[in-house]
């Protein structure tokens, strides 16, 4: 299966990967199954939202009172590289999300896209894999 290539711009970047997999799905030919989307690392993470700026700005905000950026992780400790809080809140969300795919094309629902978070704190080149299985 294809990959999906992403640049983001560092911590907050919410970014719409909804179309790139549906295409993938398309070209896969699977007309009942599910597809998978992982994003390889462990400060960014994958879900569904209604992507509009609210609710980017939103998840922004939830994370930040939920895992804060500034009080002391071990992670930065042992490290050094002030991305403690980024490993936590990507692990919280999780690295991957499951859509079934029904008549070849994904079962979201109108407001629900498919979408990368990015929690670490400098841009990153991320790599997305999607998996389209039959049933």
């Amino acid at each position: 299966m294809p990959n999906i290539n992403v640049k983001t711009k560092g911590e907050g970047d919410v970014i719409d990967l909804t179309s790139a997999v549906g295409g993938i799905v398309s070209t896969s030919k699977v007309k009942e199954g599910a597809a998978t989307v992982f994003v390889v690392g462990s400060t960014a993470a994958i879900t569904t939202i209604e992507f509009e700026p609210g609710l980017a700005a939103d998840m922004r905000e939830a994370a930040e009172r939920l895992f804060p950026r500034g009080i002391d992780y071990e992670h930065h400790r042992r490290w050094g590289d002030g991305n403690g809080h980024s490993h936590v809140r990507a692990a919280f969300v999780g690295p991957s999300v499951t859509v079934p795919i029904i008549k070849g094309k994904l079962a979201l629902g109108t407001w629900q896209q498919i979408v990368l978070l990015e929690y670490d704190v400098r841009p990153r080149d991320r790599t997305v894999i999607v998996q389209a299985v039959g049933a």
